[in-house]
């Protein structure tokens, strides 16, 4: 017992110094940009904050989710205490922040969602934010849909499944017959956080898949166009550019 405890207290003191730390890159980045670079700081009040973030095809809301996805996908922690704040004020819920970390946990990585964990947890209590008013490990999960479900697990089990079974195993068990299914986010925003992440990672094989199932999920075009606009400026241009062949998967649904 004495061992699990300072376990606890260890993790939580590595925990605080990483929020202690995101916190200050925020700052000091916020101090420097019109010194160290003007042209930067004319490029994000000007081309950034004022003309991409107030474009009409994606909501302020939605930017924020985006915004958020990446930043967290790429363990960009400087930028992301402002992003989660901005998003808190756009309307996205703790709750939705918090299951979105616990998302990205799988689509980028453990140690980039416990870094953005030990962020928005100040943030969270400085606004109140309760530990109940947080999704909890045990949830009601949304109602399966198990034609197709049963459909990915033949096509990734017949692709995969010699290489390796631990994999597609927890695919089925963990992701898509638990993860996807949690109400904390909608089905659209799940994708739009998923979408995110694959696009400011540059990881492109599994984009056409999921931006198909984002829009099946109540994403339109204009959003899935918008969102890819949002991710130039917070990904960079080449992994966009290398995502822009998803025009196939417009041209397929009759766009």
């Amino acid at each position: 017992m004495g061992i699990r405890i300072l376990v606890a207290v260890a993790a939580a003191a590595v925990l605080a110094g990483c929020a202690q730390s995101g916190q200050h890159r925020q700052a000091d980045a916020q101090v420097a940009l019109p010194s160290a670079s003007p042209s930067l700081d004319h490029f994000t009040s000007r081309a950034l904050l004022g003309d991409v973030w107030q474009r009409p095809d994606l909501s302020p809301r939605d930017r924020s989710v985006v915004t958020v996805a990446a930043l967290i996908a790429r363990n960009q922690t400087a930028e992301l205490p402002f992003h989660l704040e901005r998003a808190l004020d756009n309307g996205v819920t703790p709750a939705e922040i918090s299951e979105a970390i616990t998302h990205l946990a799988f689509y980028a990585g453990w140690g980039n969602a416990t870094a953005a964990a030990a962020i928005a947890r100040p943030i969270f209590e400085r606004r109140g934010v309760r530990q109940q008013d947080l999704p909890g490990a045990k949830v009601d999960l949304l109602p399966l849909d198990a034609a197709a479900e049963a459909q990915r697990e033949k096509r990734v089990g017949e692709q995969y499944g010699a290489v390796s079974p631990g994999v597609v195993q927890a695919t089925t068990d963990v992701l898509f017959r638990n993860l996807w299914l949690r109400p904390g986010l909608a089905p659209r925003d799940r994708s739009l956080v998923t979408v995110s992440a694959l696009v400011a990672n540059g990881q492109t094989a599994q984009i056409p898949v999921h931006l198909n199932r984002a829009m099946d999920n109540g994403l339109t075009r204009a959003e899935a166009s918008e969102t890819l606009t949002q991710l130039a400026f917070y990904s960079g241009w080449p992994n966009v550019f290398s995502a822009l062949p998803v025009k196939d998967v417009f041209a397929k649904r009759g766009g």
